[in-house]
Formats: C-alpha cells, sequence, structure tokens
C-alpha cells in the first residue's frame, strides 16, 4: 500500500493563493500564502492599509499595491517621506508671496492671508508706505528723493495728505538748470514747487481744477486736454495716482519752474 498525498490534485483543495501540505497519509493542511489571510481553503489580499493606515502618517495617504504591500504618500500641504509628514507652511518660504511690508499667516492647508503691515497700505501682496518712501522704491522717482535728502527737506514725511508732481529721474539728471539751482541755493524752492498740501489730489481729481497752491506758496495751473493733464502748460503728468499713506505721486516729463 502506498500513502495517499492529500495535496496531490487541484492543490488538494486548498487556495490557489496557499500551500497545500501533506499532515498525515490522506490528510492536509492548507496554509495562506505570504500577505494573504484565511482558513487556507479561501485566501484574502491582506490590505495593510486598513489597519492603522498602514503604518504611514496620520497627513498621509495609504495605497495599497499588493499582497499586504502598500505605499504612503503625504498629502497636499504636507512634506516627508509618507511615514512622517511635517506641515508646509506657506509664510516660511518668500514670506508666502506677500509684500515685504505685509505680514503672512497660514489660514489652513495650501492658504494663507497677506496684510499690510502698520503704517502701510495695499492689498497685502503690494504695500506701499508713505509716498517720501515710495519715492525711493521707484527708480523714475529716486532722483527726487535724493534731491530731498541731500537738502534734509521732510515735508511729505509728515502725515500728509500730500500731492506730488515728480520729474521723472532722466530729467533731473539731465536738466543743466538742476546745478545751477543748486550752486544758487534755490533748489530747495524749485522742489517745493512740486508738493502740494493738505491736498490728496487724484488724477480725476486734477482733471476738475484748474489751480492749485504748492507748498513753495505759487500756484500750478493745471489743464485738461486730449486725454492729457498738462502742468504750466507744458508738464505733461505721464504715470499717475501712486498711493501712499500720507499722499499720492504724480510722474511729470519735465521740472515745474515757480
Amino acid at each position: 500500500c502506498s500513502a495517499i498525498d492529500a495535496c496531490e490534485s487541484s492543490n488538494g483543495g486548498c487556495s490557489a493563493k496557499a500551500e497545500c501540505r501533506r499532515t498525515i497519509p490522506g490528510n492536509r493542511a492548507c496554509v495562506c500564502n505570504a500577505g494573504y489571510t484565511g482558513d487556507g481553503i479561501v485566501c484574502i489580499e491582506i490590505n495593510p492599509c486598513l489597519e492603522n493606515n498602514g503604518g504611514c502618517d496620520r497627513n498621509a495617504e495609504c495605497t495599497q499595491t499588493g499582497p499586504n504591500q502598500a505605499v504612503c504618500n503625504c498629502l497636499k500641504g504636507y512634506s516627508g517621506d509618507g511615514k512622517r509628514c511635517t506641515y508646509i507652511s506657506l509664510c516660511s518660504q518668500n514670506n508666502g508671496g506677500c509684500s515685504e511690508f505685509a505680514i503672512c499667516n497660514d489660514t489652513e492647508l495650501t492658504e494663507r492671508t497677506c496684510t499690510c503691515k502698520p503704517n502701510y497700505i495695499g492689498d497685502g501682496f503690494k504695500c506701499r508706505g508713505n509716498i517720501y518712501q515710495e519715492l525711493l522704491r521707484n527708480s523714475n522717482t529716486s532722483r527726487f528723493y535724493f534731491h530731498l535728502e541731500a537738502l534734509s527737506i521732510r515735508d511729505i514725511a509728515g502725515p500728509g495728505p500730500f500731492t506730488l508732481f515728480v520729474p521723472r529721474t532722466d530729467v533731473l539728471n539731465s536738466d543743466p538748470r538742476v546745478k545751477d539751482w543748486i550752486a544758487k541755493g534755490v533748489l530747495a524752492q524749485v522742489l517745493r514747487y512740486h508738493m502740494v498740501g493738505c491736498a490728496n489730489l487724484l488724477y480725476k481729481d486734477l482733471t476738475t481744477i484748474t489751480n492749485v497752491t504748492s507748498l513753495h506758496g505759487d500756484l500750478i495751473h493745471i489743464s485738461y486736454s486730449q486725454n492729457s493733464l498738462v502742468l504750466n502748460n507744458k508738464a505733461e503728468i505721464i504715470l499717475s495716482d501712486a498711493v501712499g499713506t500720507n499722499g499720492v505721486i504724480h510722474v511729470i516729463n519735465q521740472i515745474l519752474v515757480p
């Protein structure tokens, strides 16, 4: 007589995902393969993600890739290897895209708010200080700032409001009269002729009036025609409405002379 091999036919009736093991003649045991669970007759893939998120971080997604196999991927807004995920603060890099003069606050995943700091105005992405500060930040107006600084003219650093007509930097650099005014000690008077106190006059406001009084004391004549604003019949406003906390700057293409 020979022993009957219970595993010889059809894997002994065990699952295709199981190993048939001979025990005593005519009997066998069915053992599920690695990565599977069951009684051996029926073997089901183990999904590790169903228990403890597959060992992934709670801020990670567990994805089954095979029997008892899975990968961990950090959720959006987090970084790491999936086993450990840390929150990515939007504000930690480049101030979250906010202005350098703004405060960035993380509000929720992939979201943040930008708020201009005290003494600045704007939407948080662009924040402006007083017009004295703003002169320096724009290449079109920085030369005017340096002349004010050299003469210690700080009128427009006050609370205001002020309206400023600023000759563009290249105009101030190229006009030979500037050196002559410096030599004669009258440049301060010329610069103050470009400032208007107690008024925050935007471009649309200037189209409705015919003259304003400068800090120098003389009038500036304003005319509006063919969609252009012209001061003293020769200096055209070429850039307008740069609004600061204490006034507004308009850039002109010629120097105003009192």
